[in-house]
């Protein structure tokens, strides 16, 4: 964990507090000869046990707050950490390069492949230089051309979705922004070779639904996904941002949820107490499980892929119309 208090979530700062002992004592431990193994031992039990009640029964807000952890791994992490020989491209042929926009090809355990995500940066720098995640027309503009890439050379997609939405700004409106999302929707929808999404931190509405109308969509335990945000839906129904946590609710905006509705096809689980405490091990399991399903679809022709996708949402429509009913 950083030393950034603004990085600590309410519901772990217990968690901390046993953290900032054990490290004060192991500071005390270097400057004297006392035995302290005893008492290290007794917080690092406490410290597990206090891991496993803060996050045994998470609310759709706590999970919300853990999708939005600073230190939550981001796109560029997952690349570096699963994609050899990455080569980003850049522009989109029209206007403009969008940096939010990663994309570009490597190889995936030795598969060739095309690589698209959302980079939000960590501090201000980098936060301005990725536009907080949020991608304008050229962003998908880029992650089209790059899609049509794959499909001529026969190369599986791979995309990590981490946007709160699409850049909202005048200028983006000005460049044709819901005509770029929705034809990068229907991009997903034509290519003929394997499309696998997965939702790493926060899935924000057509922002993040035109990189992830994939064969399969995965989502990692703490992650979210859903057509509005908690606060921008509370604004909308209550004329209140007070009203966030009820509006998480009611948004059934989890992975546990979403797999419920059979919107998501895994949820892939995290290391005790959230992503942000095991990158390493987080980028391990995501590959895996992005590894498990390409080999599914691997032998799938190109129109069975085409096929199965476009089915998977209209199947989805119905079930959900059906749900809806029923309520």
């Amino acid at each position: 964990m950083s030393d950034n208090q603004s990085a600590v979530l309410d519901f772990e700062k217990k968690i901390i507090e046993i953290e900032e002992k054990i490290k004060m004592l192991n500071t005390l431990a270097k400057d004297s000869d006392v035995n302290i193994d005893k008492e290290l031992n007794r917080l690092q039990q406490k410290l597990e046990k206090q891991i496993k009640l803060s996050y045994a029964n998470l609310t759709p807000w706590q999970r919300v707050q853990i999708a939005r952890h600073p230190e939550r791994p981001q796109c560029m992490d997952y690349v570096k950490g699963l994609i050899e020989d990455f080569v980003p491209l850049c522009g989109d042929r029209l206007f403009a390069d969008d940096a939010t926009m990663i994309g570009g090809i490597g190889r995936f355990k030795g598969v060739s492949v095309v690589v698209l995500g959302q980079e939000k940066g960590r501090d201000l720098e980098t936060r301005v230089k990725y536009n907080f995640g949020m991608a304008k027309p050229e962003g998908y503009r880029k992650a089209q051309r790059l899609m049509d890439v794959a499909d001529k050379f026969n190369l599986p997609v791979i995309c990590f979705v981490d946007t709160d939405g699409a850049y909202p700004g005048i200028e983006s409106e000005a460049r044709g922004q819901a005509e770029a999302i929705a034809s990068s929707i229907q991009k997903c929808l034509q290519i003929k070779v394997p499309l696998i999404s997965v939702v790493i931190g926060m899935g924000g509405s057509g922002g993040a639904i035109a990189i992830a109308a994939a064969n399969r969509i995965l989502m990692l335990e703490n992650s979210i996904y859903s057509v509005i945000s908690p606060e921008g839906c509370a604004s909308i129904l209550w004329r209140s941002g007070d009203k966030a946590k009820d509006a998480a609710e009611a948004l059934r905006l989890t992975a546990q949820d979403l797999k419920s509705f059979n919107v998501i096809d895994e949820i892939i689980p995290e290391p005790e107490g959230g992503a942000h405490r095991d990158t390493a091990g987080t980028i391990e399991k995501v590959g895996d499980c992005i590894y498990k399903h390409l080999q599914e679809l691997s032998s799938l022709s190109g129109d069975s892929l085409k096929k199965q996708r476009n089915e998977k949402f209209l199947e989805m429509g119905r079930n959900l119309n059906i749900e809806s009913g029923k309520n």
